[in-house]
């Protein structure tokens, strides 16, 4: 009675389900400094909307982060927002960038990392803890479409405009 939501029926190993969802928590809040830094640094002619787009997603990985540190309450864990360490339990790296378009290749790296990892959570999770693969899936489908917004941008950057 007194472990909540966590039943008999519980089939996943829910100490290592909150140390990976740590991990996914790290990850997350690593995107949202970096997203921010580069929201802040962002210069140049086309530095507004590449901006907004930076700001965007900082604060949808917040909104995931926030997910993830629920979830783990929800299973009786404690969320680790402490920021020693933050960088080596996360998925993806802190890397400023020296330009916008340094700015948007890291992100698009650190996406598609995130990508790769939240995919093999959800098929590691499988029917053991369908609530956190379902957290997973969320946020995995909007980091998804982080990637492809970053990938325009840098299509974006690569168009000439013809001569005439």
């Amino acid at each position: 009675m007194g472990r909540g939501p966590i039943t008999e029926a519980y089939g996943a190993d829910r100490e290592r389900v909150i140390a990976v969802l740590n991990e996914v928590l790290a990850t997350e809040l690593v995107c949202v400094l970096r997203y921010k830094r580069h929201y802040y640094t962002a210069q140049g002619l086309d530095a507004g909307p590449v901006a907004a787009e930076f700001l965007q997603h900082a604060n949808e990985e917040m909104q995931h982060a926030d997910l993830v540190a629920k979830r783990i309450m929800e299973l009786q864990g404690a969320p680790d927002f402490n920021p020693e360490g933050l960088a080596t339990r996360s998925h993806s790296e802190y890397i400023e960038g020296n330009s916008l378009t340094d700015m948007v290749k890291e992100d698009l790296v650190a996406e598609r990392i995130a990508i790769a990892s939240y995919q093999e959570i959800v098929r590691w999770l499988g029917d053991g803890d369908p609530t956190t693969q379902d957290v997973i899936k969320t946020i995995l489908a909007v980091e998804e479409e982080h990637a492809d917004d970053l990938l325009n941008l840098l299509d974006g950057a690569d168009r000439t405009i013809p001569s005439r």
